[in-house]
């Protein structure tokens, strides 16, 4: 839970970078992100040593005798006029050498700090943040992101958490299986999983609470399950390089130490020969937002979601991707745009009874327009399936709201679907949801294979439609009269206070 004081401080370290000149919300966070890496860089250097003293073995770090200077606890305190040229010309360089294999996110990273006061006053603050505790780093980083205010080029815009908390409830990750996001942007999905899982698999005893209300989840039930948490649980790719630099330190600022984010546009023809294995038939759950619109080379997109699907349109082509990667059996949760459920194309048409025909489609969960603003005022639905198995029926659910305002300001209201939405999917088992004019109901396959495939829910909700009942029109009649003469009368009155 990050409090009052905490947001006041990474607020005033906003501030300082946009009263500096860098302005570009991607840009303060990467630099950030840059600086944090440091600090927790040598935090660890610090404990490594510690832990080596006592067990009086010799420690080979990441930094030799000469290289001590570049170390955060060394330069933090250091005037501008030292400190920028030190961390621009050698720490930066020291990090790209040393661990760019490990940390490929490091790539190309460039400080583009270049006033010495604003990266004195960015050290400070820093140095100020609880980096060290686990729980509190990342939500001081989550809400970072959440200052990301504008869509990138490539339709990407920042999903809201709650509506990722929603989708992950509903695939209910498990902590033996793989979860991929083929355009995971920040890490928002997989974060979430890890999240998930966290909380699921501590126990009553486990769950350390704190005097703020807080909850600190120990995890003590995963522990046969750590190492595989660690290096094959999560997997995220994009080929946009500020969001895989964000996204790993998203992940690594939530207990994952060597975060599986691939620089990578899977949708392209190379996806297979640079990664064969998470290319086809290997994630046992697949939760994403991809993007809608933007740049398409369409002479290297892959042969075979052409060949599922021959479009131009990505939020087509990563639906088809996401049936690639993923086992038989596995698991999908997938924002699209309207479009998708009712668009008439040949391409649209096809890619929805590839969906209900070859799969099990499970549900169409229909979001409301405003959720996506200030970003975008898109209509969109989260789209539920299983590769293979047959669909025999597929549960729709009307989200009208979701507890924020639906303008600009997205500011809380009383008013949030999103509990029930949940509640009716984990019943849809045992409930028959028949009924059309509610929230949840059932469609049958055949009404869908009649209406050409159209996943709208529109197209299967009955609207109950109240007759108004009206008075007789002499009663009417009757009444203007005399509400006329009661004027009538009024007027006369005044004419003869006049008089």
């Amino acid at each position: 839970m990050i409090t009052g004081e905490l947001k006041s401080k990474i607020d005033k370290l906003w501030e300082e970078f946009w009263t500096g000149g860098i302005t570009n919300p991607l840009t303060v966070i990467e630099q950030i992100t840059f600086l944090i890496f440091i600090r927790l860089t040598d935090i660890n250097e610090s404990r490594e040593e510690k832990k080596a003293r006592r067990l009086g073995l010799k420690y080979i770090g990441r930094y030799n005798d000469d290289q001590q200077h570049l170390r955060w606890s060394s330069f933090r305190n250091l005037k501008g006029s030292e400190m920028l040229p030190l961390i621009r010309d050698e720490v930066f360089k020291h990090f790209k050498q040393t661990i760019n294999g490990e940390h490929p996110f490091l790539k190309d990273a460039q400080m583009m700090i270049q006033k010495e006061s604003l990266l004195v006053s960015a050290i400070e603050k820093i140095d100020e943040l609880p980096l060290t505790e686990g729980d509190t780093k990342g939500d001081l980083y989550e809400y970072l992101l959440s200052k990301l205010t504008t869509a990138g080029i490539n339709g990407q815009f920042r999903t809201p958490r709650h509506i990722i908390k929603l989708m992950v409830e509903i695939i209910a990750p498990k902590p033996n299986e793989r979860i991929g996001d083929p355009a995971c942007g920040t890490a928002g999905f997989l974060m979430q999983t890890r999240e998930y899982i966290r909380e699921k698999y501590t126990s009553e005893e486990g769950k350390i609470k704190h005097d703020d209300g807080g909850i600190t989840f120990s995890e003590d039930l995963l522990e046969k399950h750590r190492k595989h948490i660690q290096k094959d649980f999560l997997h995220g790719f994009d080929f946009d390089v500020s969001m895989l630099r964000i996204a790993s330190m998203n992940l690594m600022l939530h207990g994952i130490s060597d975060p599986n984010i691939y620089y990578q546009d899977t949708l392209s023809s190379i996806f297979k020969e640079h990664y064969p294995e998470q290319a086809e038939d290997y994630f046992d759950a697949i939760l994403a937002n991809p993007p809608f619109k933007g740049s398409l080379d369409f002479e290297d997109v892959s042969d075979d979601l052409i060949g599922k699907v021959k479009t131009r349109k990505t939020e087509l082509l990563f639906i088809a991707l996401m049936l690639r990667m993923l086992k038989l059996g596995g698991r999908c949760a997938t924002i699209v745009p309207d479009g998708v459920l009712f668009g008439a194309s040949k391409s649209h048409t096809a890619l929805r009874q590839l969906l209900v025909d070859d799969n099990q489609l499970e549900a169409i969960i229909k979001l409301p327009s405003g959720v996506f603003k200030p970003y975008a005022g898109v209509s969109t639905a989260i789209v539920i399936f299983t590769k293979g198995g047959q669909t025999s029926k597929v549960w729709f659910y009307d989200v009208e709201n979701d507890g924020l305002s639906l303008d600009d300001k997205r500011s809380p209201i009383d008013k949030n679907d999103l509990p029930d939405c949940l509640e009716k999917w984990n019943k849809r088992e045992t409930e028959k949801f028949e009924d059309k004019t509610q929230k949840a109901f059932f469609v049958d396959k055949k009404d869908i294979i009649e209406n050409k495939y159209d996943l709208s829910i529109n197209r299967y909700k009955e609207i109950i439609h109240k007759e108004e009942e009206y008075e007789k029109p002499e009663i009417i009649l009757g009444k203007i009269k005399l509400v006329e003469k009661e004027i009538s009368t009024g007027i006369e009155e005044l004419e003869g206070m006049l008089k």
